[in-house]
């Protein structure tokens, strides 16, 4: 008998055949696929899906995953020697101005991930797709390397391969629970049937809820049905195709009307997103046995709504002329899977050990996120993050059924929208509010919805500031993209945070209490710096997975003697945290841990500029000067009578404080530190500045600035790994052989035109390259150095002065390699006592 994990796979569609192919292309081979229906249909997404793969993305990993599917559906050939994808290229149309200028942008994607792709003219798209009226048509995106799928066949000939490897495959089996005693999977259910399991992967689909409940597990997923025809035969193609549902030409996509079309053999397929968002029930689903499932009946093939593709049929005929001489000859609405954001649910679940999902997960990347979920099973991380589709990323709120349903038809409506990267959801709003909203709103704030707390971006009640400030501070201006969500107010703030002082609303970053006589050990186990410290200390420290990629940036403060203090970077780092916690527990009562999200109980504000200390002066008789309380230091203190922990900590490059204390009395602080400032100048400033100011510091942002898929040196944060630990820790072991093959770092750019812009994922090239040597990650407009700066992962070999150009809408813009951090090197101005200046309490 195996001694290797059994492995239960539930859902042998095209994320179920290759999860268990991947696993055993690793050596794991004990592994169960379980599916409901027959393994020749099984009657989910993938037995009706039209196969459609394309790379273009904002996600690099998503657009990797794409890559990994062309990749291996090209090689994946039948015993006939034909393959299982057909590369035909896809073209999307641009019939406004404002879609043609968004192609640009979705080029820039494609180039900064590798992927070639060019915006032609008119006369191209008609070339590339004869069938096409060319008079709506402005241009077009080209993707060659796109294609179709043949997602059936493709799974049927995983399916072989896995079991000549030894991976068993049943269908017509129903899962009717699963046993998750002891926190952790132990079998799955089948009626009486009862089989052993270490891991059970859910890959059902539209019915990953169903599954998820058995485990009683939350997944934030809506099933919706989705219009797809079929025409009758089209003259001029024929002939012209030799699969019943092959094709030659490009797939195509008019996303002005939220069509999309791919030739179906000598017909016309066409996937509508242009219908009001169909919410499915599962129960009333049609129920189908085993062997009723065909190619035209299966349980996620709904009665076709004729009335709700009236219109599109209409538009259809219109782009595609030669249309007008077929007629709708089969139609359906298919069932697919949404979420709150969008993306895909993949991983590891935060409270019960052993069970994974990897649902909503579209046929294009299929592969690459089968083939990431295999790693991960099999070595415990990824070659590529997966961060962005972590099962655990949602806060509670967002796994409500309520939320869910609302956001999940939001993004089906919004699927072929021009969205901007700072648009904020239609609705839902308010959920997760600060103490401090009402004062925010009094004072003008425009807030933007992240991870369901509403951020104040800018305060309008700073306007005025715009005719006091220095013409210098001024924000340039903007063209009309770059300028949507971004006010001129901001320059104001960012100047009284140089100055003066400002006051920023940090309560949605998400705090954890990890307690209990476990605690160091936990906390010095899996962070790069030592928590055998002091009661006061403070770290900036790193969370690695075992290969040595960071997983996270977080602050670990040391209120008291095991009572630390989190400050992370969301859901994820809880769910980490609490499952090693429990391990740990479980392992050694005696080392027990709690890990507690004390968010919603807490706020924070961040007080910050150079007259941050007489602010503070007026509100108490104790000292917190740099002598009194170093950079890195916390303590308890009194403010305007109020319990605060104050944290000598500063993202935006500033002497002050994070200023923490309860919920309760987060207003009444709020009010205290704003009238105490007055005389000071003070202003209540948003993340407009805050992004500003931070980019001019270097400060990085995790997500944004860096991921799994890089290491702390090259990252730029070296210095969080402290040489002085030596204790084990994750990924410790990885980091050495990591460093040395890296070949890209985190370079700071500064344009050559202070007017410059970039927003973030757009390309950048050597001078005179075709091809793009790496990509954007942050950028904004540095107030105080009167430039515009980015920060891109580039070649190791630049160096300080050399010159690469950044593409934004499709026009280059001249940049050079600086040297970091571009403000304040020295470190006097976060750090007076360095300069002798010692902002403190009253006696100073």
């Amino acid at each position: 008998m195996s001694t290797a994990p059994r492995i239960v796979i539930i859902g042998a569609g095209i994320v179920g055949a290759n999860l268990a192919d991947e696993l055993a292309q690793r050596g794991a081979t004990n592994t169960l696929v379980l599916e409901q229906g027959p393994l020749e249909t099984p009657g989910g997404s993938t037995s009706h899906a039209p196969g459609l793969v394309f790379s273009t993305n904002p996600s690099k990993s998503m657009t990797a995953f794409a890559q990994q599917t062309i990749e291996k559906y090209t090689h994946l050939r039948g015993p006939d020697g034909t393959g299982s994808y057909l590369a035909v290229g896809a073209l999307e149309l641009a019939t406004t101005p404002e879609r043609l200028q968004d192609l640009h942008r979705r080029a820039g994607w494609n180039r900064s991930w590798g992927v070639e792709a060019q915006v032609v003219d008119t006369d191209e798209c008609r070339r590339l797709f004869p069938m096409v009226d060319p008079e709506p048509v402005l241009g077009g995106l080209w993707t060659p390397g796109d294609g179709l799928a043949l997602a059936l066949k493709g799974t049927r000939l995983v399916i072989e391969r896995a079991r000549r490897a030894g991976v068993e495959f049943r269908d017509r089996t129903t899962v009717t629970g699963i046993d998750t005693s002891g926190g952790r999977v132990r079998a799955v259910l089948v009626g009486e049937e009862r089989i052993p399991a270490d891991v059970v992967v859910s890959c059902a689909g539209f019915w990953g809820p169903r599954i998820g409940e058995m485990a009683g597990v939350d997944v934030p997923l809506l099933p919706l049905g989705h219009q797809f025809a079929i025409t009758s035969p089209v003259p001029s193609l024929r002939g012209k195709n030799e699969l019943p549902k092959g094709a030659s030409a490009p797939i195509l996509r008019h996303q002005d009307r939220d069509l999309y079309f791919r030739e179906w053999g000598d017909r016309i397929g066409i996937g509508s997103y242009a219908h009001r968002p169909m919410p499915v029930a599962l129960d009333d689903l049609p129920q189908y046995r085993a062997e009723e499932i065909t190619d035209e009946a299966m349980p996620s093939s709904l009665p076709f709504t004729p009335e709700d593709f009236a219109a599109e049929w209409e538009e259809s005929q219109s782009l595609l002329p030669e249309l007008r001489q077929t007629s709708v000859d089969r139609a359906f609405n298919g069932v697919f899977s949404f979420t709150p954001d969008g993306g895909s649910l993949v991983g590891e679940s935060a409270g019960v050990d052993g069970f994974f999902m990897a649902e909503a997960v579209w046929v294009t990347h299929s592969v690459g996120i089968s083939r990431a979920l295999a790693e991960v099973i099999t070595t415990g991380s990824s070659e590529t993050d997966l961060s962005g589709l972590d099962l655990n990323r949602f806060e509670k709120i967002q796994t409500t059924r309520a939320y869910v349903d609302e956001t999940s038809q939001q993004n089906f409506v919004e699927i072929y929208d021009i969205l901007h990267p700072r648009q904020p959801r239609v609705s839902p709003h308010d959920l997760r509010l600060s103490p401090f909203h009402r004062r925010q709103v009094e004072l003008g704030a425009f807030f933007l919805e992240a991870h369901s707390w509403e951020r104040p971006h800018w305060y309008e009640a700073n306007a005025p500031l715009l005719d006091e400030m220095p013409p210098e501070w001024a924000a340039p201006p903007r063209d009309d993209w770059s300028a949507q969500f971004h006010s001129p107010v901001a320059a104001c703030e960012a100047w009284r945070t140089r100055t003066a002082v400002a006051m920023y609303d940090m309560t949605a970053l998400t705090r954890f209490s990890v307690t209990g006589p476990g605690a160091a050990d936990l906390l010095d186990r899996l962070t790069t710096s030592s928590m055998r410290r002091r009661p006061g200390a403070v770290s900036y420290t790193l969370l690695l997975d075992r290969a040595g990629g960071i997983t996270s940036d977080i602050t670990v403060a040391i209120l008291g003697e095991n009572d630390y203090q989190v400050g992370a970077n969301g859901s994820i780092d809880l769910a980490y945290l609490a499952r090693e916690a429990r391990h740990q527990s479980q392992e050694d009562p005696a080392k027990w841990v709690e890990v507690r999200d004390i968010t919603p109980g807490t706020c924070c504000i961040g007080l910050w500029g150079p007259l941050a200390g007489e602010v503070a002066a007026r509100l108490t008789d104790e000292e917190l000067g740099a002598e009194e309380l170093g950079y890195f230091r916390t303590r308890s203190v009194t403010l305007a009578g109020i319990p605060v922990t104050a944290m000598r900590l500063s993202y935006v490059g500033e002497f002050g404080w994070e200023l923490y204390t309860s919920a309760d009395l987060g207003e009444r602080l709020w009010d205290a530190i704003f009238a105490a400032g007055q005389e000071s100048g003070i202003v209540a400033a948003g993340r407009e500045a805050f992004e500003s100011l931070r980019l001019e510091k270097g400060f990085r942002s995790f997500g944004t600035d860096m991921t799994t898929e890089h290491e702390p040196v090259q990252a730029g944060i070296g210095f969080a790994v402290k040489a002085s630990k030596t204790a084990d820790f994750v990924g410790k072991d990885a980091l050495a052989a990591r460093a040395a093959a890296a070949t890209t770092r985190l370079t700071c750019l500064t344009f050559d035109e202070p007017t410059s812009i970039a927003l973030g994922l757009e390309p950048v090239f050597l001078p005179g390259a075709e091809s793009a040597a790496g990509y954007v990650t942050s950028a904004a407009y540095g107030y105080t150095l009167r430039r515009a700066i980015a920060y891109a992962w580039l070649p190791d070999h630049l160096t300080v002065g050399d010159g690469v150009e950044v593409e934004y809408l499709g026009t280059r813009y001249a940049a050079t390699v600086a040297e970091e951090p571009l403000y304040d090197p020295a470190m006097d101005r976060i750090r007076p006592e360095k300069a002798a200046q010692v902002p403190a309490g009253r006696s100073a």
